[in-house]
Order: structure tokens, then sequence, then C-alpha cells
């Protein structure tokens, strides 16, 4: 009886351990914590006299062949405005790459009212040896930033991207800015205009 407990506890944290961290992503994601930005179903429809610089922070983990830029360094976003910029990916290696990007806003509070409509973030990418891409990211500063107690006081948002390679599974991630075969695996469509070399 005690080894069929004990096992029974294991099997119940082995299945907390790997329910933990999409619990703690979906959880984020709801709420904007650690800067998470939010997903919006479609654009805004008002906005405000009121501007919020948006800086455009690009990185790659070690191992990944990629040189990935924003192709600008600022925006200046009017409150509600729907906005849109560019980052530019390059494969600097010989082969195919899949890469698939974490995001996060700061400061923090921010990450609640920093809204994606459109983003290369939603799903994997995929450069051929060469290979670069404009990827866009479509996305609004909720109005409600101007009435929380936090929010109001921040005047300049980083949007920060980070690639990492992921192993490519054949018949699942396409060509950048492609969804996945059966749909992206999170959200809509990220388009991205891509030219080889």
């Amino acid at each position: 009886m005690v080894a069929m407990c004990c096992g029974a506890l294991v099997v119940v944290m082995v299945a907390a351990a790997f329910a933990a961290v999409p619990l703690y992503r979906l959880f984020c994601e709801s709420t904007g914590f650690a800067g998470t930005p939010q997903r919006a179903a479609q654009p805004s429809d008002a906005s405000i006299d009121k501007t919020i610089t948006v800086r455009f922070d690009a990185n790659v983990t070690p191992g990944m062949p990629w040189r990935f830029a924003p192709m600008q360094a600022t925006l200046d976003v009017k409150i509600g405005e729907n906005a849109l910029a560019f980052y530019r990916a390059t494969n600097l290696s010989d082969r195919a790459v899949t890469g698939m990007a974490t995001f996060n806003v700061t400061p923090e509070p921010a990450g609640g009212f920093f809204n994606k409509i459109q983003c290369f973030c939603f799903t994997e990418q995929v450069l051929e040896p060469g290979q670069s891409v404009d990827m866009p990211v479509s996305f609004f500063i909720d109005p409600e930033i101007v009435s929380d107690r936090d929010g109001r006081s921040i005047s300049l948002i980083v949007l920060s991207y980070t690639f990492y390679p992921l192993e490519a599974k054949a018949g699942v991630a396409g060509k950048a800015g492609d969804a996945p075969a059966g749909g992206p695996p999170r959200g809509e469509r990220a388009g991205a205009r891509g030219s080889a070399g």
C-alpha cells in the first residue's frame, strides 16, 4: 500500500513538473506578468493624444547561427494607435535553421498593456542557408495604461526578442513566415517578406 502511494505521488509530481512551464506561460500571457505582452484578437479602435517611445531589442542564443536585428531603433507610438515594426534575420550558416523567438517588454508593468496583433514570434521560422527575411510585429498600447497606477508614468517601453534554434521537424515548419502544417501552434499566421541572400 505504501509503495502504491509513493508511486502515485511520484507520477503526480512528474506530471506537475511537465505542466508547470505551460501553465506559467499561460499565466504570464494572460496577465502580463514578468513583462509578457498580450495577444490581441483585433486591432485597436481608439487612441489618445499621448505617445510612448518603443525601443526594439534583438538577441540570439549561443549556437544560433543567425544575425538578428531591429530595422528601426525606436518608434514614437500614440497610445491606442496600431503600429508596425520590422526585424531582419539572416541565416549565416550553410544549412537550413529553424528558430523560435521568446519575447518580453520592460518595464514589467507595461506587459499588461502591450498588445500584439500579429508577430513572427507566434510561429517557428525556417531560414535557408544565406536567406534573409524581414519579419513584422503589429502592436498597440492599450489606452488603459494611463489609468493604471504603475503604467501612467511609463514613457519608454523596450520590446525584446531572443531567437533560439529548434530541431527542424520535416513536414511541420515551412519557410520563414509560413504557418506550420495544420496552422500556427499559438495564434494567427505571421507574415514575412523574404529574400534569398
